[in-house]
């Protein structure tokens, strides 16, 4: 076992549960990954018919508009195997919360006892039927197995999301220049989903080396599928879409805990 594998951080109890790819052990465990994130602005309205049934409502909301995340991971060594993921997320607090918004939350550990701006997790392509099967049987997240190109070099983004029936097609395309960019913090998450009528709250826990930048040089092409994915995107007005900022990790190291139900 490596060094990594001995840091504190991963040393926590582990839990098994089975799925229909075999036993895995939780929490998941990411040792070395990189990830990118992208911010946009997306009509408020827009935003918040994604959330109809859930629950929940938009968190990061202003004069009629609404943040909506996309992030792609390149997951390099982790306990359940090498894989690449991508997100489309919504920043959200349950209904019920009695504040209008949550933003300085961002900044706040999630381990914090008052702690409840999360994400909704609208699409989650993964490259792997482990990763896969975990993320729908264990929390409900909406997985679907395809390709996920990452590219990430100095100075330049070229990620994307393939279309899982043809993969000639392409879902999303993210790709520009970033910049220098500056230090900014690594924030751990709040995941909410609904598995089984059972809704969760899952925290993960992250550490690396975050820096922020302008997302002016880069943008968000939504391709010619038609998959589910793509639909959303247009919908929200994704399409040809320039993100308002963009950050980059390296060294991203996280725990992935299983899902507390909640009210």
């Amino acid at each position: 076992m490596n060094s990594l594998h001995n840091d504190s951080f991963f040393q926590v109890p582990l839990v098994q549960r089975t799925t229909s790819e075999g036993v895995v052990d939780f929490p998941i465990l990411y040792f070395d990954a990189r990830c990118v994130q992208a911010f946009f602005w997306c009509k408020l309205a827009l935003v918040e018919e994604k959330l109809i049934g859930t629950g929940l409502r938009p968190a990061m909301v202003w004069r009629g508009s609404a943040i909506v995340g996309l992030a792609f991971f390149e997951y390099l060594n982790t306990s359940i195997g090498l894989y690449n993921e991508a997100g489309l997320a919504i920043p959200v607090l349950p209904s019920t919360s009695s504040h209008s918004t949550r933003w300085l939350q961002l900044l706040q550990d999630v381990e914090h006892p008052g702690h409840e701006l999360g994400f909704h997790i609208a699409h989650l392509p993964v490259t792997t039927n482990v990763a896969c099967a975990a993320g729908k049987e264990i929390w409900g997240y909406p997985k679907f197995v395809t390709d996920i190109p990452f590219s990430l070099s100095e100075g330049r983004l070229n990620v994307s999301v393939r279309d899982p029936g043809d993969g000639k097609l392409s879902i999303a395309e993210l790709k520009g220049q970033l910049g220098a960019g500056v230090p900014t913090p690594t924030l751990s998450l709040l995941l909410y989903s609904s598995l089984a009528g059972q809704r969760l709250r899952t925290k993960v826990n992250v550490r690396g080396k975050t820096r922020l930048h302008a997302g002016a040089a880069t943008r968000l092409e939504v391709g010619a599928s038609d998959h589910p994915m793509a639909d959303t995107m247009r919908q929200l007005g994704l399409s040809a879409a320039i993100p308002v900022a963009l950050t980059t990790t390296q060294g991203f190291q996280s725990r992935l805990n299983l899902g507390v139900p909640y009210r």
